[in-house]
């Protein structure tokens, strides 16, 4: 008798142990922190404004088109041309360029390639890039993107100096570029025609 009770009492005690077990899992997953990634790569100390959200930045209409072309969901480091880049290497007027018709559809052509030379698709910080050494990653439309440090510790990409770094945009990393990025060919068709007047 005394040996089916204490079957009994290690069947209800393990019954007990296995239903413990599994609400400390069930409440641990409900209240388990986000995944941090530890990238080894990382200067031990860094610069606050790495660590800064900033929705706020205005990167200007022709960027926010860029930025509604990705999907929000992923992550994605764009090495954005600024407001003045796009007026001054790619000669894209802002007042032209909103007004509804071919001008429009122009314009929304040549964002979406630079979309494709400029977009890595993965999330490159500032911090993992090391001074004075090169990295290469390559952008949606394949095309090898050379990223490294100057001595000021500015990000420099295919020799296109950043003028801000780290701008996050949900999962989306932004690289404010001082120039655009883009191949030989297509840089050739933008370019200003040398029979025209000025």
């Amino acid at each position: 008798m005394k040996r089916s009770s204490f079957s009994r009492n290690v069947i209800a005690y393990i019954g007990v142990l296995i239903t413990v077990s599994c609400l400390s899992v069930i409440i641990f997953s409900i209240l388990r922190l986000p995944d941090v990634t530890v990238n080894l790569n990382m200067p031990r100390k860094l610069n606050h404004h790495v660590l800064q959200v900033e929705h706020d930045y205005v990167i200007g209409k022709f960027g926010e088109v860029m930025l509604e072309m990705l999907p929000q969901d992923l992550s994605f480091t764009i090495f954005m041309p600024s407001q003045n880049a796009f007026e001054r290497d790619l000669r894209l007027n802002l007042s032209d360029s909103l007004v509804l018709g071919e001008k429009f559809n122009d314009t929304y052509a040549i964002l979406s390639r630079i979309l494709g030379f400029s977009v890595v698709p993965r999330r490159i910080v500032s911090g993992s890039v090391d001074v004075e050494k090169e990295r290469c990653y390559d952008s949606l439309s394949g095309f090898g993107l050379f990223v490294s440090k100057d001595e000021k510790g500015m990000l420099m990409v295919n020799r296109v100096r950043c003028e801000r770094m780290d701008v996050m945009r949900g999962k989306i990393v932004l690289h404010i570029m001082d120039g655009v990025i883009m191949d030989a060919d297509f840089e050739q068709s933008v370019g200003p025609d040398f029979g025209e007047e000025d």
